[in-house]
């Protein structure tokens, strides 16, 4: 029998398995890898190749993930012996590459043996483990496609990378202290150190002495200093040019996280996981951290050691660190030497690197558990960015598309997205598209996507916005037909391909802004669609946007809009919590620019609502990093308040008009209460009320009418916790079943996985 493998079946150690598997059974044939995925030939007797076709997917290596295994007769050719043969060069590849997988326990163990020659060995790896998307060149996954092919094994490397009956039978990244990769030490504070000897126990001891370490690690570079130093913690703040946005922390195991974070059975799952992502959760009161580190922040983002140097860094260390991404603010971290050396230079007083390069920049990966068990609720786990062990494992693309395409993503969190046939890849994080290094970071990750997947793009969906630079890319691709999707639906659609559900459904899509298909800005929207398209039927009450973009960097400026509409009032008077704050000219001006709508366009948008009633509350009249004002009101929020503010939900103009969430008495309450010194967090409590309960009123409402039992909730503003939780919990209630993004963020890193979608959809319908 013959067998074509696909899935995640390349560098995971499933050809060695073959290999045992066959030798059991006694069957000759081969096994070898080519651009499609596995390709499996056998012979012998009925019952020993009935055996091993039943025992083929079943018995899979752990990061081994089987799709499909189809099957063929062949002609015996009377053969003896089994082997596994080299790859086949030439073809178009499709094999799925593997995401980058944390140690495993057994090279762990290596690790920390001192009889085992890999003892303290900072790149030990095997089949089962180590660095893959961000060493891989192109396709198939073998040594000389990767950026280990300028080491040459050494006899001992070479014999266990031959042997089939080794963990590190054909394990690209082998290497031993002999013949491998190596760390240095380098920076002007390195002079007069032992770093020769011991870079990473001078790294170390550097760290202890409240120095900030740049450290190469497997996507890019980190910038370290210990967590618990508020000094250290604060000149890494004011070097990187990162005044509030959380720092995420790396503690050496389990024990050592349970001293900074609440961690319950499925975030201790996660946080094991070969992903290795950052959890967030929620911190414990008396934790060894320094304020510096996630100020204002009900949670902190924390990680375990994902590679053998994070490993004897954080033992020598002996308690947990700061590990951030290595750029300054709004840059694309630093992934490459020189580059590093530039860029990092006025943060970093060391720098700890190795000689390995990096082909591929990439980000943790953020996710949080929600739901507890405590509260009936089934945990289930939210992305917020999804890069290093999650990409670039393919998602499936129902029915597929008639012609490969390229999905360009949004500005802001941006990812993009290729597909051919029934597969999409959705890309690593490369950020905001505000700078030219992010701009290049970008356009680069999709050339070699492009590469690594053989696909030439004739189709290039974008969002509709014209001044997103992602739409201006999508524009200046030559020799593709260009589909448009309007940035709500992507998310909508994002969710639905998701969950391979093809609707139609009800989406309540809230975040802080997307061109609409009016040319407005969009925010706060209740859609109904499927794949194909979309009809509007809500939305929250327009405000205008006073300055623009300036709105969104300065909250006050909703909360003069938002007041300025609840109080019918040309000019209200400055709330109690922002006097002193915010200029009376400033404020003057903002009014006016409200009465005239001059600068001020129209927006439905539910971020800058929440803006607003956090800047009532005192919480945050300016802001640092997108979505801070609501990550305040969120934390703010008192768990034992009870009540809700009124929301109305109503038709427009009655009758069949869309429906419309009208914040007004929710502000007008708001400020009536912060006046009368009720506490703000009763106060953020009996928002977050108002905006779900109205959410759920609106999605049932619309359910009912057009008899839908789906609903989706995404875009950004449902990563805040306790409006998702509150959400989920009512509509559950009305008896609707309820979709969020689950392998893909909510935010705008899911967008470009949207638009494939959609222009799948509309590709096949038109085909």
């Amino acid at each position: 029998m013959r067998a074509r493998v696909e899935g995640t079946v390349q560098g995971v150690g499933f050809r060695p398995f073959v290999y045992r598997l066959a030798e059991e059974l006694g069957l000759a044939g081969f096994v070898l890898n080519d651009a499609h995925g596995v390709l499996v030939e056998v012979e012998g007797s009925v019952e020993a190749v009935a055996e091993f076709m039943s025992r083929l997917a079943v018995e899979a290596p752990p990061l081994a993930v089987v799709e499909q295994v189809v099957w063929e007769g062949r002609e015996p050719t009377g053969g003896s012996g089994f082997t596994i043969r080299p790859s086949p060069r030439g073809g178009a590849p499709d094999a799925a590459v593997t995401p980058d997988t944390a140690t495993c326990a057994d090279c762990l163990a290596e690790l920390f043996d001192p009889a085992d020659r890999r003892y303290l060995y900072p790149f030990i790896n095997c089949t089962n483990c180590g660095p893959r998307f961000t060493i891989v060149r192109g396709i198939p996954y073998d040594r000389p496609f990767t950026t280990m092919s300028g080491f040459t094994m050494c006899a001992r490397c070479q014999a266990e990378y031959d042997d089939p009956g080794d963990r590190r039978f054909h394990a690209q990244p082998n290497a031993c202290p002999q013949c491998g990769p190596r760390l240095s030490l380098l920076g002007s504070a390195a002079s007069g150190l032992d770093a020769a000897d011991d870079a990473l126990g001078a790294a170390a001891a550097a760290l202890l002495r409240g120095q900030i370490v740049a450290v190469k690690g497997i996507g890019g570079f980190h910038l370290a200093c210990l967590a618990r130093d508020e000094d250290a913690v604060a000149r890494l703040r004011a070097r990187k040019h990162r005044e509030d946005k959380p720092f995420a922390l790396m503690a050496g195991d389990v024990a050592s996280a349970r001293g900074l974070v609440r961690l319950e059975a499925d975030a201790v799952e996660l946080l094991r996981s070969p992903a290795r992502p950052i959890v967030l959760a929620p911190r414990l009161a008396g934790a060894a951290v320094a304020a510096s580190v996630a100020p204002d922040s009900l949670e902190l983002g924390v990680m375990l050691p994902y590679s053998p140097l994070h490993h004897l860094l954080l033992a020598d260390v002996g308690e947990p660190v700061v590990l951030t991404s290595g750029n300054v603010s709004d840059e694309p971290i630093a992934y490459d030497d020189e580059d590093a050396l530039a860029r990092l230079g006025g943060i970093a007083d060391l720098f700890l690197v190795h000689d390995r390069p990096i082909e591929t920049r990439t980000d943790d990966s953020v996710l949080r558990v929600w739901g507890t068990r405590s509260t009936g609720q089934t945990p289930r786990v939210a992305v917020l960015r999804r890069s290093r062990g999650y990409v670039p494992t393919s998602l499936e693309l129902s029915g597929g598309t008639p012609r490969p395409l390229l999905a360009a993503g949004a500005e802001l969190k941006s990812t993009f997205c290729v597909a051919k046939g029934a597969r999409a890849w959705v890309s690593h994080h490369i950020g905001d598209l505000s700078n030219y290094e992010t701009l290049c970071s970008y356009t680069d990750g999709i050339a070699h996507f492009e590469r690594l997947f053989s696909l030439t793009p004739e189709v290039v969906a974008h969002d509709l916005h014209p001044d997103y630079l992602s739409t201006r890319y999508a524009l200046e691709r030559e020799d593709v037909e260009l589909i448009g999707v309007q940035h709500h639906h992507a998310h909508l659609a994002a969710c639905l391909g998701e969950h391979d559900e093809p609707g139609p459904a009800v989406g309540a899509i809230f975040d802080g802004s997307g061109y609409g298909s009016d040319g407005t800005v969009w925010g706060g929207e209740l859609l109904v669609g499927d794949a194909t398209g979309f009809s509007r039927v809500g939305s929250l009450r327009s405000i205008g946007l006073p300055g623009g973009d300036r709105a969104v960097r300065q909250p006050w400026r909703m909360a003069c809009a938002w007041l300025s509409s609840a109080l019918a009032c040309d000019e209200p008077a400055i709330p109690p919590a922002l006097v002193g704050v915010v200029d009376v000219r400033a404020w003057r001006q903002v009014a006016a620019m409200l009465r005239t709508g001059l600068r001020a366009p129209q927006t439905t948008s539910m971020g800058r609502l929440f803006d607003a009633v956090a800047a009532l509350c005192g919480l945050r009249a300016s802001v640092n990093y997108e979505g801070q004002a609501a990550i305040a009101l969120e934390a703010a929020c008192d768990p034992a308040s009870g009540g809700a503010y009124p929301l109305n939900v109503a038709r427009a103009d009655g009758g069949d008009a869309m429906l419309v969430l009208d914040p007004r008495p929710t502000v007008a309450a708001v400020a009536a209460d912060v006046a009368a010194g009720v506490p703000v967090g009763v106060v953020a409590s009996r928002f977050h009320a108002a905006v779900a309960r109205a959410t759920v009123d609106a999605c049932a409402e619309v359910a009912g009418a057009l008899g839908l039992e789906v609903v989706v909730l995404s875009g950004g503003v449902f990563q805040n916790r306790r409006l998702l939780e509150s959400v989920t919990e009512g509509l559950g209630r009305a008896g609707l079943r309820v979709l969020i993004p689950e392998r893909l963020p909510a935010n705008d890193g899911g967008i470009a996985f949207g638009q494939a979608v959609v222009a799948a959809a509309r590709l096949r319908k038109g085909a």
